[in-house]
Parts: C-alpha cells; sequence; structure tokens
C-alpha cells in the first residue's frame, strides 16, 4: 500500500521519492544545515540524519572500523583508514537543540525529515519534532523493543537490510504489524563503505516486491557514482538514498561516495528522466510516432511506365520510402487489379490508379 509522507506519496504509480542522506557526512550544526539547504535546491524529497548517542551506543571505545577514503579525484586513488567507531559516531553527534533546529530549518525548506534513531529517547525526539519517519538501521532489524517502540509512534518506519536474512527482515516487518503499524518502506541496502559490487545484488529488489506487494521498497546506495540508482529504479526502486556530501575527499567514513553540490540537481534529473523513459507495459505509439514511422517505411512505386488495363505485377513495382503510398504487405493482395490510367515510371501506386478485376 502506498505510504504518504507530508504532501508526497511513496509507491508504485508514484514518482520515486528521492532522500538525501545528510546523517554521515555533516560534522556539526552549521555543516548539517548546509547539507540540508543543498538537498532542498538541489530537489529532493526528503533529507535524513542519524540520531545516535555513542556514548550509550558503543561499549567498547577501542572497537575500530576500516574504511575507504578517496585520496585524489583525478586519479581515483583510494586509501583505507581505520579509526574507532566511537570517534565516527561522535563527529555526527548533536545535541538537542541542534536536532530542533535542523528540523525547523528542514521544514522552512520544505523537506521532509527522517533520522536513523538508537534508543526509546531518540524515538520521543523525533515524536516531539514532528518527523515524517524514522529508520532503523541494518544492524538493529533484530532490535524488536526498539522497532517495537518506533512502530507504535504511528509514524512510517524503514527498514535497512544490510545482512540481514530474508527471516529477520520478515520478522521485523511483523513486528511493526503487531503494532497495528502498516506503514512501512523495506530498504534494499547494500552493506560496505563503498559496497562492493557483488554485494549490491539489485535483482533482491523485485524479490522484496514479489515478497512485501503490499509495503513501499526502496534502495539506499552505498556506491561512487549513481549508476546503481538509475538500475534500481528501473527494478521498480519506490525510494532511492543518496548520501551527500560538500566534498568527496573529505578524510571520513562514506565521503567517498556522495554526491557533491555540483551533481545532486544532475542525479535528481537523471532519476526523473528513467522515470519517464520508463514508459508503460503496453506498447503505445503516440501520434507523433505513428506519423514519423512512415518516414522510414516503404511504398509502392511504378518502376516502369504501365498501360491502363494491365494486370498489376510485382515486376512492375518497387518499394521505396517515404511509405505514404500502398504498404508491401497491402500490395501483396492486389496483384490481380488492373492499372486504371496510363502510370509514369517513379508515380508513387495509390487506391485511386487501380481497378479491381
Amino acid at each position: 500500500m502506498p505510504v504518504t509522507i507530508g504532501n508526497k506519496t511513496i509507491g508504485d504509480t508514484h514518482p520515486c521519492f528521492i532522500t538525501f542522506e545528510a546523517g554521515p557526512t555533516h560534522d556539526g550544526l552549521e555543516s548539517a544545515k548546509r547539507l540540508v539547504k543543498l538537498a532542498a535546491e538541489a530537489g529532493a524529497d526528503a533529507v535524513k540524519f542519524q540520531i545516535f548517542d555513542p556514548d550509550k551506543l558503543v561499549a567498547d571505545k577501542q572497537m575500530t572500523r576500516p574504511y575507504e577514503i578517496l585520496v585524489d579525484r583525478e586519479t581515483g586513488e583510494t586509501e583505507i583508514i581505520t579509526e574507532t567507531l566511537y570517534d565516527i559516531l561522535s563527529r555526527r553527534c548533536l545535541h538537542r537543540e541542534e536536532w530542533i533546529e535542523v528540523k525547523r530549518y528542514s521544514d522552512e525548506l520544505d523537506l521532509a525529515f527522517f533520522a536513523t534513531v538508537g534508543f526509546e529517547e531518540d524515538i520521543n525526539l523525533l515524536v516531539e519534532l514532528g518527523c515524517h519517519s524514522i529508520k532503523i538501521a541494518s544492524a538493529d532489524i533484530n532490535h524488536w523493543p526498539l522497532i517495537r517502540t518506533a512502530a507504535k509512534t504511528g509514524m512510517c518506519i524503514q527498514l535497512d537490510t544490510g545482512n540481514a536474512t530474508v527471516g529477520e527482515l520478515e520478522d521485523a516487518v511483523e513486528v511493526c504489524r503487531s503494532e497495528g503499524n502498516e506503514k512501512i518502506i523495506i530498504h534494499n541496502c547494500p552493506s560496505g563503505y563503498p559496497a562492493r559490487l557483488e554485494s549490491i545484488n539489485l535483482n533482491f529488489i523485485s524479490t522484496l516486491k514479489r515478497m512485501f506487494p503490499n509495503y513501499a521498497i526502496a534502495y539506499s546506495d552505498h556506491t561512487p557514482g549513481w549508476e546503481m540508482d538509475v538500475a534500481a529504479v528501473a527494478l521498480g526502486a519506490n525510494l532511492v538514498e543518496k548520501t551527500i556530501t560538500m566534498d568527496r575527499t573529505t578524510r571520513s567514513i562514506e565521503h567517498i561516495f556522495s554526491l557533491e553540490p555540483g551533481e545532486m540537481e544532475h542525479f535528481i534529473k537523471t532519476v526523473r528522466d528513467v522515470e519517464i523513459a520508463m514508459g508503460t507495459t503496453r506498447r503505445v505509439l503516440h501520434p507523433e510516432q505513428r506519423k514519423d514511422r512512415l518516414r522510414g517505411r516503404r511504398s509502392a512505386f511504378v518502376k516502369q511506365a504501365v498501360g491502363k488495363g494491365k494486370t498489376v505485377s510485382l515486376e512492375d513495382i518497387e518499394f521505396r520510402r517515404p511509405g505514404y503510398g500502398i504498404a508491401p504487405h497491402i500490395f501483396e493482395s492486389l496483384q490481380n487489379y488492373v492499372y486504371s490510367k496510363d502510370l509514369q515510371a517513379g508515380h508513387r501506386l495509390s487506391f485511386a490508379d487501380l481497378d479491381e478485376p
């Protein structure tokens, strides 16, 4: 069933909903607001952030995560760096008042505001802010208490798949439904920073659409460029989520595959162009196509002069462009007819030139 967020509806008969992810790529209030502004100017439908308290979430402050960064945009040279998860999350951690400011700014720019959350108090903050949707990270796909609390709000719940099994995903959906919440969006979200091509599995979008015909299906992209997003839209994704950054060479996680300011509007236009080009499952010829196709087709022309009363024969005819006269497949049924008048070589044959035998 379609999901309505603000004044936009997400579902198979509606335009693909475009979310720009700014959660991992801001480093404070001002940079968060800059990314919100860029998302709005590009024409996105929503902006998404991540609300985690690293002191509560990370028990082992020394636990590390390796990821890839872009060193040289000209050569494409990259580097693997490793830092603690605690430090990564701390960079994107805002205070309550700052989140209020980011949400207010998003509202001013007519952007829906989503957030991935980690704890019940984060969910309560989103309720207080009047947010449009709550997202559950793939790592929390089995965190039923968190999913249950989110579902009880009545807000749209977005579920990331990541490394989850199909069974874990089905269970998470059932937890939402058990709380009477059917406003669910399921993301095909490949893991990795960036994701390996072998792990993307775009065909899983089609599987999700068959498994969950009543819910919107989305694609969260973790690859450089936007080729995978275009493919996802072609496969029927109802929502695409793409990370944005001020600078792809920033030495921090997820920037390497993010869109920069000069690319965001082009990304959205590409998605919209693909939607138009996808058209319909029926073969429909527009009036211009019907007219244009005759220019390239052929019709019967008299190859050499013929006299009135002569029986029509293929030997007298050559088929030339344009196809405004008698088409080849029609001519085959007219070969017992006779010419009604004398015709010169090069004349385009018409039915007025023929008499029945």
